[in-house]
């Protein structure tokens, strides 16, 4: 069973990671924690997630999980913590900008099992929503879309512990609120499992329009197939591009942006190489041919700058995600004949976004 750490004294946890040590110097406003700062209230989460009976009835590999991610949830206030000119303390973007560190962490620093160490990243992206989905645009959608990335009700019980372990005035009525998220959960059939569409030509159709009905079937369906490569450097794209597709149209950024002479450094002359490969997409597209886009494609803005092109023509999109350990990862990337600088790569994997169910028809995990 995995498990973050089997000393969960908190004494022990500071001496363990240097990210735990931080907590102690990060404020937060007195109106919403008045207990003080983000290592007190991570404590007091702790606190209240152990005594939640519905904890207490999870397998002991979920309770782990959910330990994990009540520890990590506000990691990255650290970074985003700031006192605004009227006096308020706020760390707007710390949940998402944290979900990128617990990835980096548990892939680089601790490695993790690919799913335990996304679902503990996907709590700490979305501990947040069960307590503020009702101030979203569409509640419905919201719920719906988070999911397919994240189990719910492991969601709502870190949030419960996330109201319960502070100290503020209207902490009867997030209480409230988690209680109707979790019947918007349940009146939309994914309360603790992912919202079922009837294709995946609906699920795409229902989040990428407005006003659309979950339960719609679109009758056109998707015609011509785009593979759609993602995965860091050295993870295996190419190798598995032949493998599997090799009867396939590929289009590389890496072959294109070589046979224009162009430094991957410049940041200017990738624009003239995606470009290049935009129209080579577009004339498949036209002819309504199936092929392969073979690039990095780490970041979610990345991909759904190629999904929404892709999807304009109507086509059906699989992103193929290649991982393997860092350690791995680092070797092979050594014996490529175009290696990465260190550097670059350290910064890529602190950028890395998996792709889920919400970005494409179908999503495949190729772990290694």
């Amino acid at each position: 069973m995995w498990q973050i750490t089997d000393n969960k004294d908190w004494a022990s946890l500071e001496q363990q990671f240097e990210w735990v040590r931080v907590m102690a110097s990060v404020p937060q406003d007195a109106r919403h924690h008045a207990e003080g700062n983000v290592a007190v209230h991570t404590q007091m989460v702790l606190e209240q997630l152990l005594q939640q009976q519905a904890y207490r009835e999870l397998t002991p590999q979920d309770q782990e999980t959910l330990w994990a991610a009540a520890l990590l949830h506000d990691v990255e206030k650290y970074s985003t913590t700031v006192q605004e000119p009227d006096g308020r303390i706020t760390s707007a973007g710390h949940a998402r900008k944290g979900e990128m560190r617990v990835r980096q962490i548990l892939y680089r620093d601790m490695p993790t099992p690919f799913f335990i160490r996304e679902t503990i990243a996907k709590l700490v992206r979305y501990h947040g929503l069960p307590l503020w989905v009702f101030d979203k645009k569409d509640p419905q959608k919201a719920v719906i879309m988070a999911s397919l990335e994240v189990d719910t009700r492991l969601l709502a019980l870190l949030a419960r512990a996330d109201a319960l372990g502070r100290t503020c005035d209207d902490q009867a009525d997030l209480l409230y609120r988690l209680d109707c998220f979790e019947e918007l959960c349940r009146d939309n059939q994914c309360w603790g499992v992912p919202r079922v569409f009837a294709s995946a030509a609906a699920r795409m159709n229902y989040l990428l329009k407005d006003d659309v009905s979950p339960d719609y079937v679109p009758y056109e369906q998707p015609q011509p197939q785009v593979i759609m490569m993602s995965g860091l450097p050295g993870a295996g794209k190419d190798t598995l591009v032949q493998q599997q597709y090799k009867d396939w149209p590929v289009i590389s950024l890496d072959d294109i942006r070589r046979a224009m002479k162009i430094a991957p450094t410049d940041k200017s002359g990738n624009g003239t190489v995606i470009q290049a490969a935009k129209e080579q997409a577009r004339e498949h597209l036209r002819k309504g041919r199936s092929f392969v886009w073979n690039a990095t494609n780490i970041t979610r803005q990345m991909r759904e700058q190629l999904t929404s092109l892709f999807f304009t023509y109507h086509a059906a999109v699989t992103i193929v995600y290649v991982e393997v350990p860092a350690a791995r990862l680092l070797q092979q990337n050594g014996r490529r004949e175009h290696i990465v600088p260190a550097a670059a790569m350290e910064r890529l994997i602190s950028k890395l976004e998996v792709p889920s169910l919400t970005e494409a028809h179908e999503v495949i995990y190729q772990l290694r």
